[in-house]
């Protein structure tokens, strides 16, 4: 990718080559901090997700697919979020890993006795230091700062859109390990809508 938007014309050029830069990204995944996650996710009493911006998003759509798979999910911050503790998993979404709201939330997890997984691009930040559990995923920083990754998308565009792919394939490989099919899951879908 050359970098630049200017380059391709026309909304499907450029779907084209966010999907092509997705594949690409998604093929940086480790596999064992991958599988790593998903069995924090299983064996969790309860989850809980936190981010920023549409990092936080990205979370809210995990804790939503998590809750049909029949966990105990819950979005930090939400009025209905119980206290964390021991067995529990917070899940931090943070391309950066810096973000100053996150870490006071990593710490106080911690001292509570949970497990904390941070899914990020810089696995030496201040958040994957205070996890037990670092997902790197590959991709372009919002800043850009010491960042080589090509990418036409602007800011933290690909790692948001990679952060939502690895935590929806989270999902299918808990799914697997649950024995859970989309019919299963439907059951527990909202129906006041």
């Amino acid at each position: 990718m050359s970098g630049q938007p200017s380059a391709l014309t026309g909304m499907a050029a450029y779907a084209a080559a966010i999907a092509a830069e997705l594949t690409e990204a998604v093929r940086g995944i480790d596999p064992a901090q991958a599988e790593a996650f998903a069995e924090a996710l299983d064996g969790a009493a309860n989850v809980f997700t936190a981010g920023a911006g549409r990092s936080g998003l990205m979370g809210k759509a995990l804790a939503m697919r998590l809750m049909h798979s029949g966990s105990a999910a819950h979005v930090v911050g939400e009025t209905t979020t119980p206290g964390i503790g021991p067995g529990d998993l917070l899940v931090i979404g943070s391309g950066s890993g810096e973000t100053r709201t996150l870490v006071p939330m990593a710490e106080k997890a911690r001292e509570l006795g949970a497990d904390v997984a941070v899914v990020t691009l810089k696995p030496d930040s201040t958040l994957a230091r205070l996890a037990t559990l670092v997902v790197r995923l590959p991709g372009a920083s919002k800043s850009r700062d010491g960042d080589n990754y090509a990418t036409i998308q602007p800011m933290g565009s690909l790692f948001e859109q990679t952060l939502l792919l690895f935590y929806d394939a989270s999902v299918l490989r808990l799914m697997q390990r649950r024995e859970l099919d989309t019919n299963r899951m439907y059951g527990k879908h909202a129906n006041l809508e």
